[in-house]
């Protein structure tokens, strides 16, 4: 179904969001980066009542997920408070080595587009050829990435704290490249397809350093790659010669 906008513009409502008014007026609908410019302006306030196509029902503004992070409590001294995600601090995502330059503000923000996982060992947490639509950070423990090739594991890497997989499925949902399996305990973050397509639009200034600092540590693999691959190549030529 497709509704007009408040700036005129046509808007599709199973999508969007319709605001209710202090006037008693309902505006919208909108998209969510409008959404998000009337609660910094203060058009909406957490009491104010929103409807949010999707899930087709009307919630208090404060509540609607994609807005809770421009709610949050102040502390004493006026600056955000750090909130726990699932019982994780967001000044914990320092650990991944892709968040490492973010401020806690941004850490806070960022963590509220990411699930939680707590991974018991020996848990298979990705299958080879499944059809995968997320990324994983690891906050804590140690994982496998592995492919069977004949009924025989052949183990690729290790993977430990600071470090992260999946990034290619969570932009072509693609079938997985391997297993990935934790060798200990761990706990992951998990960011999906349509978790990050929500932080792209409703803080475009985190996704962009996010996806440069993917970019640049795929870069570096790669180049890690061609060099072994080369090496080999030579070591080969030199044997045969």
């Amino acid at each position: 179904m497709i509704g007009m906008s408040a700036s005129g513009t046509e808007t599709n409502i199973d999508s969007g969001f319709v605001v209710w008014g202090d006037d008693q007026a309902a505006y919208g609908p909108v998209e969510l980066p409008t959404l998000v410019s009337w609660v910094k302006d203060e058009r909406v306030t957490p009491d104010t009542w929103v409807y949010a196509g999707k899930n087709r029902s009307w919630q208090q503004a404060s509540q609607v997920p994609e807005l809770q992070m421009f709610f949050r409590k102040k502390s004493a001294n006026g600056n955000a408070a750090i909130q726990s995600v699932s019982g994780i601090d967001p000044r914990s995502l320092r650990r991944v080595k892709i968040l490492a330059g973010m401020s806690e503000e941004q850490l806070e923000r960022f963590a509220n587009f990411m699930e939680v996982e707590k991974i018991p060992q020996w848990s298979v947490i990705v299958t080879q050829g499944e059809v995968g639509d997320s990324m994983y950070l690891i906050l804590e423990g140690e994982l496998r990435v592995r492919i069977n090739v004949m009924g025989k594991e052949t183990i690729l890497t290790t993977l430990g704290i600071g470090e992260f997989f999946g990034d290619i499925s969570l932009f072509d949902h693609g079938p997985r490249s391997a297993d990935v399996v934790a060798n200990t305990e761990s706990i992951l973050l998990k960011i999906s397809s349509s978790a990050f397509d929500q932080l792209a639009k409703a803080a475009p200034e985190l996704a962009t350093p996010f996806l440069r600092a993917v970019g640049q540590t795929l870069s570096a693999r790669i180049r890690a790659d061609n060099k072994r691959y080369g090496d080999s190549v030579k070591s080969g030529v030199s044997l045969a010669s």
